[in-house]
């Protein structure tokens, strides 16, 4: 899927949340109930951002198309409630800004962010996260279909285990296979399933 596909890809999409952050929501399941804040960068029509709101969430989704959100906006199986828990906002990776949360999830987002304004952004994850935060999402890796895409990100295994060094990291699967888009095009892909824990501490309640 190239930049100018995301239409057809919105009309492809399923509706079920990505598996990354159905593991993250059962870690903080784990940890107990209470109020709790995320991002969903590039959360295109919303099938994690639905489904953090059905979980009781206050959900900022950014992503860079008017169109993403609209389609977001449009959702019908959403409460009155849940949607008061919702922000939207339309920006770009490279200008997207957001205050502290406990989650900063991108589901096949972050790759589509511009090589030289990614370790900026991954700055900007990783200083955002709350002390016990976590991101989960996806990253490309280096041998995948698009990898020739210049305005795309790619990276490593050893560049990923770097990026994740001052995280704890609860899933890291490496996945190389031939397949498909959502769209039904015959794809290369190899990806990094990731979700990440903040090693930072947080502070006494005497702080």
């Amino acid at each position: 899927m190239y930049r100018n596909e995301f239409s057809e890809y919105y009309e492809a999409a399923g509706d079920e949340p990505r598996d990354t952050l159905v593991e993250a929501l059962r870690r903080f399941d784990h940890e107990g109930p209470r109020e709790r804040f995320a991002v969903d960068l590039g959360c295109g029509a919303g099938r994690d951002t639905l489904e953090l709101l059905r979980r009781g969430w206050r959900v900022l989704a950014l992503d860079g198309t008017a169109e993403a959100i609209a389609r977001l906006r449009r959702q019908q199986d959403v409460t009155k409630r849940e949607w008061s828990r919702l922000e939207t906002r339309v920006a770009p990776f490279e200008e997207a800004e957001w205050p502290a949360a406990d989650l900063v999830n991108s589901s096949f987002a972050l790759p589509f962010c511009r090589p030289q304004a990614f370790p900026s952004l991954w700055r900007r994850i990783e200083t955002s996260l709350r002390p016990g935060g976590r991101f989960s999402g996806q990253l490309f890796g280096n041998r995948d279909g698009w990898a020739d895409e210049r305005d795309l990100t790619f990276h490593t295994r050893a560049e990923v285990e770097a990026l994740l060094a001052g995280f704890e990291v609860e899933r890291l699967d490496e996945m190389e296979e031939n397949g498909a888009t959502a769209t039904g095009k015959p794809k290369h892909w190899h990806l990094f399933h990731v979700v990440v824990r903040s090693g930072r501490q947080a502070r006494s309640s005497a702080a």
